[in-house]
């Protein structure tokens, strides 16, 4: 049962008040995931009075939810779903909504021995039928035997099981369905343990089959590279469908038994200084992960009339983790600037790479460190000749930190040879975190594993054993035999009033002549038809400036430009959105 606490109301009748579950706990030993299944990480998390701490869009305490009674309820859906005809290796689809509810039916599928699947929840863009349409193509990839969702999705759910023949269950009914005891399966380490879809699988998406064994070993890896301590407290807004979210800030509290806090992703889009707030409170060392554009809101929502020494002390924020998309050294150091009178260490940074392929961690930087950054020339980034009538320009790349424990990284060119030091090649990962492949795609799983290493997609390069990401190999655009980066000409158009990160998306496209050319889609806010032109105009100027050619500049409306379900802008389907008229671009005629 959940902690209570009494106090009086205004009539003096006794009001229970919620307490969250303790940061400390003297009375169980700290374990670091040294377990052979997840199942084990819980029943000896459980032992604790440590759990997860569920808040509203303000803040506020709304469920404290002990890890012992996770275990009681997931030990009781796991019987459910047995009594259900699921049998191990069957898949159970789950809406992954930031709730206590999905938390049991996730670990009631791992003692059942059910591979659990979390899904996305709607986001803003695209609408009602985009959403069904992408929870139909992941069903249809998972094959689940049913898929479990929150009352308020019925209709989304329902109407993509149905698109497969799937058996749909609000979590509430089957929460409420008798639990007979039955004897539960005995998991093996190399058991599966769930699929992870990654965070751009939608036309066509592979689910990432991770075992118990690389789990572990890969939160194993993680935990020691943040050093997990004691008096360490886990804050999160992070989605429960993405790596970062399921597998850093869900999982990895339970193996290395940590308390957390948590706001639903939607509420800290509402109200992203909530995030910060939850941080003040916390009486013990924080730990707390986002991508760059979580950083970058909270930045740009801090008032220049209110001190942020005033709301908060972020002081015992002992690990910032950055991750999931490239990192800005420029949105990090607004951060800096923005909260540092209100204790915020920059040296609290820890910039990582990883994947859903390698369950979460590739590399951390070492604690302490804080963001590095290096200046390099952009001719040696995309591989090109330098124009020597053109002065060399360079770009900022920062540091990924090193690679977690156990885990190997190779740098290669396309012939497959390693290559030297601070050379940009192709990044391929060896360690026991990487998957055992896709589920039931043997071709795509060939074409990016061989040997045991897998081909991230990645570009960067390696130096004095860090490594250092330098863009995704499918979004560079090679126009008239030159290499150009589109986060160079997105970071560029930035660069002019008035635009943010994730306001441009910038890929090639084929003209009617067949050749190949640069395309910069930008979200315009202006409603003004000549500062349109206007803004058109500098938008190609300074595209032209910065890679000696024309492009084709459309402006399009704010919130045109599609993200995955981790935030990251998705080029590939931005692409794809405009050619087919999905984007329609302002006329400036």
């Amino acid at each position: 049962m959940s902690t209570l606490v009494g106090k009086k109301n205004a009539v003096g009748d006794q009001e229970p008040v919620l307490k969250p579950t303790p940061t400390n706990d003297d009375q169980v030993a700290r374990r670091r995931c040294d377990f052979d299944t997840m199942g084990e990480a819980l029943d000896y998390a459980a032992l604790s009075k440590k759990g997860m701490n569920f808040h509203d869009a303000r803040g506020s305490l709304i469920r404290p939810y002990p890890f012992s009674e996770l275990r009681a309820d997931a030990l009781k859906m796991a019987s459910r779903l047995i009594a259900r005809g699921m049998k191990p290796g069957d898949r159970l689809a789950l809406i992954a909504e930031t709730c206590p509810e999905f938390a049991a039916l996730f670990f009631g599928a791992i003692y059942a021995g059910v591979w659990p699947v979390p899904l996305p929840l709607p986001t803003s863009f695209g609408g009602k039928e985009a959403y069904i349409d992408q929870l139909a193509i992941q069903l249809k990839s998972s094959d689940p035997s049913l898929i479990a969702y929150p009352k308020e999705l019925s209709e989304f759910a329902e109407k993509a099981a149905a698109k497969n023949g799937v058996k749909a269950m609000a979590w509430d009914d089957l929460l409420l369905e008798d639990a007979p005891v039955i004897e539960l399966p005995k998991a093996k380490k190399d058991d599966i343990a769930y699929l992870q879809y990654s965070s751009g699988s939608t036309r066509f998406p592979h689910g990432v089959i991770i075992t118990h064994q690389a789990l572990l070993s890969n939160l194993n890896a993680h935990g020691l590279g943040m050093n997990m301590r004691n008096n360490d407290r886990c804050i999160s807004w992070l989605p429960w469908y993405h790596d970062m979210g399921l597998v850093g800030c869900m999982l990895s509290i339970i193996a290395n038994q940590i308390s957390t806090d948590y706001l639903k992703t939607n509420d800290f889009a509402r109200r992203p200084l909530a995030w910060l707030d939850l941080i003040t409170r916390n009486e013990g060392h924080s730990i707390s992960y986002s991508p760059t554009f979580g950083y970058d809101i909270c930045a740009r929502r801090m008032s220049s009339q209110t001190k942020a020494a005033d709301r908060f002390d972020l002081s015992r924020w002992r690990v910032a983790g950055n991750g999931a998309d490239m990192i800005r050294p420029d949105v990090m150091q607004k951060f800096v600037d923005a909260f540092s009178e209100a204790g915020f260490n920059p040296n609290a940074f820890m910039p990582s790479y990883g994947l859903a392929e390698a369950t979460l961690a590739v590399s951390l930087m070492p604690l302490n460190e804080g963001i590095r950054v290096e200046m390099v020339k952009e001719s040696l980034l995309s591989g090109s000749q330098a124009d020597e009538n053109q002065p060399e320009r360079y770009r900022s790349i920062v540091n990924c930190g090193k690679p977690v424990k156990d885990t190997t990284i190779s740098i290669r060119n396309a012939d497959g040879k390693d290559l030297p030091e601070r050379e940009v090649g192709q990044v391929w990962v060896k360690g026991p975190g990487i998957m055992s492949g896709y589920f039931r795609d043997k071709e795509s799983t060939d074409a990016c594993m061989v040997d045991g290493w897998l081909d991230t997609g990645d570009m960067g390069y390696m130096s004095d054993g860090y490594i250092y990401i330098v863009g995704r190999a499918k979004d560079m655009i090679l126009v008239n035999g030159c290499n150009y980066w589109p986060q160079d000409i997105e970071w560029a158009v930035e660069q002019l009033p008035g635009f943010k990160g994730g306001d441009i998306a910038a890929f090639a496209i084929t003209t009617e002549s067949g050749e190949e050319m640069p395309a910069v889609l930008v979200q315009c806010r202006m409603s003004d038809s000549e500062e349109r032109k206007k803004l058109h105009a500098e938008i190609n100027q300074k595209v032209r400036t910065m890679i000696g050619m024309p492009c084709m500049v459309a402006l399009v409306p704010p919130r045109s430009l599609p993200r995955t379900s981790s935030g990251k802008l998705s080029r590939v389907k931005a692409r794809n959105m405009y050619l087919t008229g999905a984007i329609k671009a302002y006329d400036l005629d």
